[in-house]
This record gives structure tokens, sequence and C-alpha cells, in this order.
């Protein structure tokens, strides 16, 4: 078996290297191809591992036959077009916490340099100039700060600006009143933040919710005299605002670490002396780089040679042991899947997974996008289980995930049911020693494994139908490996599942149609894709 291959086409710590190599994967450093050289070579790769400087778009996702996964060491992915990589099946991982310590450290360094005007004293003192009382700064201690965002970063800078003597309060939808005491901050709206904190500090990603979630009138709440920190994103600040509020006094300073074009060349904060910038280097520390290269060497290899999922911005985590202990119910999903796809010939509106039993304690999240995928495939090209929930999304597919509460006779169990516009499908089936199990059709129960090649026969219960598919198969030359049985009562609507040896072709199948008390033949298919 080949092992995987990857890409790494930005600057990154030999230590990735060398990860990547002990973890089984096959890796090429190569961070000074231009566009067109990438977009040569990105049809040998199993996997992408990039920083910042690549660009991964749509046009490159259609030269990538073999991608996989594409690994961004470090948090943003703005140079990632993650809904195309969704659309294309291909899996999106960051590394949010390797750097996380390094930003929050940065943070905190451009606040108290800030507050002390360290740099522009710096750079006063050196040219021969002693101005002490140019530079009068200002104590933090006692100071408030607000933290807008308390994530991982934001969480972070609050304990280190604690232990620096200030009090936090802090601005986020996703914090809960137990954890903002755990982290001894003071939970609050917005506008109460930006109306009495001395130092207002930003640590959200830029999204279309907050993308200039400070512009002009958030600055004219901000308190008079406060100063503003922004090491997060660029994007978040409008900056023209933020200039006339410098310049006019009401805030004290700013210091940027992020811009919302980069590189940043000019800008006209650049020429306020009350302004402290930085070319985009929160993450920059030499631990910092060695642990997200680390960290994508990793997630990237578990996922190409394990199947497990870390850190993905477009599909559910799953670890490896997950991974392994999940892999009996991904057949069984896959195979439940595709028999009630290739039996779905109307345009579907629902898909409902229900467990019961020992399935209902698993993560279940990657076992219901493998059914839909299962489901889909028979009708769609290029479907796979990280592009199959959005692809169901965007037909308007209602997907469900559901737990039975009561009392089964198998010890695990998938249902899969699937409403389309005509008619609603309904299998289901266990695990037997780990292997899949089919154990009902439409309400009928019958237990069968499924081969590659199966028939699927429903007929009306009465005598004769069994003898006859069994000689018409012979006399067709179609040899019955295994054949199982399920009836709803005593000559009312059959089941029969027969897994047969090789392929049958249309004028077989019609044959078969044709018999006394047969009203449906279909033949699927679920030999693996060479």
């Amino acid at each position: 078996m080949n092992k995987p291959k990857v890409l790494i086409s930005d600057s990154m710590s030999s230590l990735a290297v060398s990860r990547f190599e002990e973890l089984g994967v096959d890796v090429v450093q190569s961070a000074k191809l231009s566009p067109d050289e990438l977009l040569g070579v990105i049809d040998q790769y199993d996997g992408l591992a990039v920083r910042s400087a690549t660009k991964v778009t749509p046009e490159l996702l259609a030269k990538a036959s073999r991608l996989k996964v594409v690994g961004r060491a470090g948090i943003g992915v703005d140079n990632i077009d993650v809904k195309s990589c969704t659309a294309a099946g291909i899996l999106v991982m960051n590394t949010p916490f390797g750097n996380a310590i390094t930003t929050a450290e940065h943070a905190i360094s451009m606040m108290l340099a800030l507050a002390r005007h360290i740099p522009q004293a710096s750079e006063s003192t050196r040219a021969g100039k002693w101005e002490k009382s140019k530079f009068m700064g200002i104590e933090l201690t006692g100071k408030t700060l607000g933290i807008i965002g308390s994530g991982n970063i934001g969480s972070i800078v609050a304990a280190k600006a604690l232990g620096f003597g200030l009090k936090v309060q802090a601005y986020d939808p996703f914090l809960t009143n137990e954890r903002a005491e755990s982290l001894g901050v003071r939970k609050v709206e917005l506008d109460e933040l930006l109306g009495t904190s001395d130092v207002v500090s930003l640590h959200v990603p830029r999204t279309p919710d907050t993308a200039n979630i400070i512009n002009a009138t958030a600055l004219n709440k901000m308190k008079k005299g406060s100063m503003l920190i922004n090491c997060a994103r660029g994007g978040l600040v409008d900056e023209n605002a933020l200039f006339a509020a410098l310049q006019t006094g009401h805030l004290r300073g700013a210091a940027l670490d992020v811009f919302e074009e980069e590189p940043a060349r000019e800008n006209p904060l650049f020429d306020l002396p009350n302004v402290i910038c930085t070319p985009h280097l929160g993450a920059s520390t030499v631990e910092a780089q060695e642990k997200v290269a680390i960290q994508v060497a990793e997630q990237m290899a578990d996922f190409l040679v394990d199947g497990a999922i870390k850190n993905a911005l477009n599909a559910p985590n799953m670890t490896a042991e997950e991974a392994t202990k999940l892999k009996p119910y991904l057949q069984l999903s896959q195979q439940l899947g595709s028999f009630i796809g290739q039996l779905t010939h109307d345009p579907i509106n629902a898909i409902t997974v229900t467990y019961g039993g020992d399935a209902s304690k698993i993560n279940t999240k990657p076992v219901t996008a493998h059914v839909v995928q299962s489901v889909l495939e028979q009708h769609s090209a290029n479907v796979n289980a990280v592009n199959a929930l959005e692809i169901a999304a965007e037909r308007n597919i209602n997907v469900t995930n559901a737990v039975s509460q009561g009392k089964d006779e198998y010890q695990c169990r998938v249902m899969v049911e699937v409403k389309a516009e005509s008619e609603t499908y309904c299998v289901a089936g266990t695990l037997i020693s780990n292997r899949p199990r089919l154990i009902n059709v439409k309400g009928i129960s019958l237990e069968s494994q499924l081969g590659p090649h199966m028939l699927y026969v429903t007929n009306q219960d009465q005598p004769g139908v069994v003898g006859a598919i069994g000689t018409m198969a012979g006399s067709q030359g179609i040899n019955i490996a295994n054949l199982h049985l399920g009836r709803r009562s005593e000559g009312n609507e059959a089941v029969a599942l027969l897994e047969i040896d090789d392929e049958v072709t249309t004028s077989q199948i019609e044959v078969m149609r044709g018999l006394p008390g047969i009203t449906d033949v279909q033949y699927l298919n679920f030999a693996s894709p060479t």
C-alpha cells in the first residue's frame, strides 16, 4: 500500500517534515513554488500543508484530483476557500491552540508598550534625544480591560491581565456565567464594555458578524482616553474611523498587529504618533511555529493514515480511537445508505438516521455523514463524508439525527429512513461480531449480509414464488450464493434478498419481474470501487 503524500508549500519548521515521516507519510517541502508551479504539481498529493502565503483557491482545487485534506499551521484560514474545499470534499483543518499563548503574550506586550510609549521613546532616545516629559505613561494596575471574544486566546489574555492587576470584563455571545466566573471576569454586553473599559482588546475571528465590529459608532461609545488593541484579524476595525478617533484625541492610542490589507505597506495610521504597529507578529515565536508545525503534521497524518479528524472546520471531529471504534459502524452506514439510495429514484426530501442500543452511545455525527454520503452518491458524483451534509442542505434535504430510547432485541441498531416525493423507504442494520448485518427492510424483519452483488425482490407471500425465482436464476446462469427471506405477515408482502456471484443484465431482471407473484426486482451493487 502506497504511503499518503503531503506537500508543504509554505515556510514551516523542519519539525513538520520529521513528524510526517515518523507517522508514515511521504512529504515534500517546497516553499518557493509560484502559483502556476503549484497548479502543475498539486495533483500528485493527498494533503497540502500551508501557513498564510499559499492561496487555496477554486482554481487550485480544480487541479487537485487526489487532495483529501488541507492543513493550516495556525488559526486563520483567510487564504483557504473553505466553502470550495467542502464542495470538493476536501477536509480543512487548522491548529487553533499552537500559537494561543504567543498571540496572547503579544497582545499583553502591545498593551504595556502602548501605556508606556515604549516604541516611540526608544526611537527618540536612539535619535539622541532625552524626552522624559514627552512620554508620560499610565499605570495599568487597577484599570479595566475589556476583552471582545473570550475563547482560547481571549481567556489567556484575561488570566495574564488579572496577574498584572487589571480588572477584566468580557463580551462574547457564547460566554456562560459559569465560564465567566471560572475565568475571573465580569460578563457584560458590548455597549457596556465599550463605555467602561480603559483598554479594549479584540480576540474574535473575522466573520460577517464581526467585520468592522469596531466602527465609528462603536468608537464613539468607547471611554474617552481609552486604548484599543487588535492582535486578532484585520477587518475587525474600521481603520478610517479609528484614524479620526485617534486624531481628535477621543482615544489615547491604538496598538495594531493586523490590518485590513496585508502586507500593510502604506496606511494613514502609520503617521499618527499614538499608534503602535507590528507586521502580524502575533504567532511569530520559535515555540509557536514549532508547535503549529508539529500539530498540523500530526493532525494531517492521523487523518490520512487512520481516518482521525481533529480541529476540522468542515467536518465532525473524530479521534483515532473513535475512528477505530466507529469503523464497523461506518461500514454499516455505508451499506444502509447505499441500499436505500439504490432503491430511491425520486427527489429526496428528508433523511433520518436513528440510533438504538450501543449505537446511541457513539459519536454519531461521522456515521450520519457517511449515511448521507452513501445515499446521495447513488445519484451524484463527487460526494464524500466531508461535503455530503452541505450537498444535502443545498438540495433542501433535511438531515436528522435521532436516538431510540426503547429496548431492542439487538444490541445495537442503526435505522435509515429516506422520505422521497412518492414514497418513504426505511432500512435498519446491526453489527454482529462487528460485521454489518441488514435486519429490516420496509418494516419487514430479515437478517442478511450484503455481498458485492445482490438482488432485492419484493413479492406476495404465496407458494412457489421462491422456487420459481431459483429456477429462473438457474436458467439465466445466475448463481445464488445466499438467500434471505422475510414477510410482513402470512400471505402479505414479502422480501427476498439474493446474494449472487456477478452482475446481472437488464434483460435478466425483466425476465424475473415477469414471474407470477413478483412485484419488483432490483439489482443492488455493493462492490468496492476498484
